[in-house]
C-alpha cells in the first residue's frame, strides 16, 4: 500500500478546465464510495475548492487508476490526464502540509484553505473512506499547520481572493464610496467580501441568494438589502460591480441577461468579478461592450505583491514543513514494524478471551475446576500453536528454512541463564 496525491490546481490548468473536476459539496460523499470502490483503494479524502481538486488515497500499485478516475469524473467530456499532478508517499505527506499551511495557494498564506482541508478530512470521516492512515496524515497537517502559523509571519495580514477582489474593484473601475456592489452568493467568500466593502465604505449592498433567509442574515451583518435569487434579473441593471462566488455546478449570469441590464442602465459600464469554480458567469459575457469580466485566476497579478512580501515567511515555514514530513514517515515506518507485533498480541488476546469465556460459564455450571484448569491450558495451547505449527510444517515440506531459523530465534533452547530467568519470573 502507498499513499497517493493526485490533482488539479491553479498552477496546472485555468478554471475552465478545474471548474470540469470541481465536485459539489453533496457530490462527494458518492464520489467517495466510487474511489473506495476501485481495485486496490483502500482509503480516499477529496478536496475541492475554487482553486484545486485533489484525491488524497492508501491504494496499491502506481495509482494510475485513481488518475483513470480523476481524470474523467465528475466530467467524462474530455481527458484531463495531461493536467493532473502525482504525489506519492514522502511527496504526497509534503503536499498535504503545504496545502494545508496555505503554501500552495494563490494567495501565499491565504488562511481560509485549512478549514477546507478540515472539510474534506470531516466529510471523509463521515462517509467511512478515511481509514487510519489518512486520518493520522490528516491530524498531523493540521498540527503543522498551526505550527507554521504561530512561528512564522505566514498568516500575518491575511489576503484573501475576496480581499484581492475588492482590491481589484478599487483599483482598476470605480471609487466604491460611489458604487452599488450586487454579492451573488451566501458563503465565506461573499461574507469576507461583504466585510471589506463594507471597510471600503462601498455606496450600496445588494446581497441575492437562492435562500433568502441567508442573505438576509448576511445583508444585515453589513448594511446591505437582501434580495432572492429569483429576483436577479430585475436587479441587475442597479450594480455597478457584480461579485459572484456561489456553489451552482451551472452558469447563473449568461449574455442575454448582463446585455438587458446594460441597456437599462444606457451602457454605463459594470465590472464582474467571477470567483466561483465551476464559474457563476458564462464567459460570453465578456464579449459584450461596457463589460469587464475578471475570474480567480485573473487576480494572479493583483495578488503578486503578497506573495513576494511572504516569500521569507514562506521559507521558514517550509523548513517547519520538512521537519513535520521526516517526522511524520519516522513514526509511519516504525508503527509499520511493529505491526507484526500487534497482530500476534492481539491474536493472543483474543484466543485468551474466547477460551476463558468458555471456561468461566462450565465453572458456573458447576464444572470441576481442576479439569477446568486442564481445559483452559490444552485448549489455549492449541489455539496459540495451530497457525504456527501449520506454517513450519508447509516450510518443512517446501524447504523453507527461514522460518525454522526465525523460530530458534524466538524461542532459544538451551540459552544461557534462561532457565534461572524462568525461575526468577516464577
Amino acid at each position: 500500500m502507498s499513499l497517493f496525491v493526485l490533482g488539479i490546481n491553479h498552477q496546472t490548468a485555468p478554471v475552465s478546465l478545474r471548474e470540469r473536476v470541481a465536485f459539489a459539496g453533496d457530490a462527494i460523499g458518492p464520489a467517495l464510495g466510487a474511489v473506495r470502490a476501485l481495485p486496490g483503494v483502500r482509503e480516499a479524502a477529496l478536496l475541492s475548492t475554487c482553486n484545486r481538486t485533489e484525491l488524497y488515497a492508501v491504494a496499491e500499485g502506481d495509482g494510475s487508476v485513481l488518475a483513470d478516475w480523476l481524470a474523467t469524473h465528475p466530467d467524462d467530456t474530455g481527458d484531463l490526464h495531461g493536467y493532473l499532478y502525482r504525489h506519492a508517499d514522502a511527496d504526497a505527506v509534503r503536499h498535504l502540509f503545504r496545502v494545508a499551511t496555505g503554501l500552495d495557494s494563490l494567495v501565499l498564506g491565504e488562511p481560509q484553505i485549512l478549514g477546507q482541508v478540515k472539510d474534506a478530512w470531516a466529510t471523509a470521516r463521515g462517509a467511512g473512506s478515511l481509514g487510519g492512515q489518512l486520518d493520522r496524515l490528516f491530524q498531523h497537517a493540521f498540527s503543522t499547520a498551526k505550527r507554521a502559523r504561530t512561528h512564522t509571519r505566514i498568516g500575518t495580514n491575511p489576503v484573501s481572493v475576496a480581499s484581492a477582489a475588492v482590491r481589484l474593484a478599487q483599483e482598476s473601475f470605480a471609487r466604491l464610496e460611489d458604487s452599488t456592489v450586487l454579492l451573488i452568493g451566501a458563503g465565506e467568500t461573499i461574507e469576507l467580501a461583504a466585510r471589506h466593502l463594507a471597510q471600503a465604505r462601498a455606496k450600496r449592498l445588494l446581497v441575492a441568494n437562492r435562500t433568502l433567509a441567508h442573505a438576509q442574515e448576511l445583508a444585515s451583518r453589513h448594511g446591505g438589502v437582501a434580495l432572492p435569487l429569483s429576483e436577479l434579473d430585475k436587479h441587475l441593471d442597479e450594480a455597478d460591480i457584480v461579485l459572484s462566488a456561489t456553489a451552482a455546478q451551472q452558469a447563473i449570469l449568461h449574455r442575454p441577461q448582463v446585455a438587458a441590464a446594460l441597456a437599462r442602465r444606457r451602457h454605463r459600464p459594470m465590472l464582474l468579478l467571477d470567483l466561483a469554480v465551476p464559474r457563476d458567469i458564462a464567459a460570453e459575457v465578456a464579449e459584450l461592450a461596457d463589460v469587464y469580466l475578471y475570474t480567480v485566476d485573473d487576480l494572479e497579478r493583483t495578488i503578486e505583491d503578497n506573495r513576494r512580501g511572504r516569500r521569507e515567511a514562506a521559507d521558514e515555514a517550509e523548513a517547519i514543513i520538512d521537519l513535520q514530513v521526516a517526522r511524520y514517515v519516522e513514526n509511519l515506518a516504525a508503527s509499520t514494524r511493529t505491526e507484526p507485533l500487534k497482530r500476534l498480541r492481539a491474536h493472543g488476546e483474543a484466543a485468551k478471551a474466547e477460551v476463558l469465556a468458555r471456561a468461566r460459564q462450565q465453572l458456573a455450571a458447576g464444572g470441576d475446576p481442576d479439569e477446568l484448569l486442564g481445559y483452559l491450558a490444552h485448549t489455549l495451547t492449541n489455539r496459540l500453536l495451530h497457525a504456527p505449527t501449520v506454517a513450519l510444517r508447509e516450510a518443512a515440506l517446501t524447504g523453507n528454512a527461514e522460518l525454522g531459523r526465525a523460530v530458534d530465534k524466538l524461542f532459544p533452547q538451551d540459552a544461557p541463564g534462561a532457565r534461572d530467568d524462568e525461575e526468577r519470573e516464577r
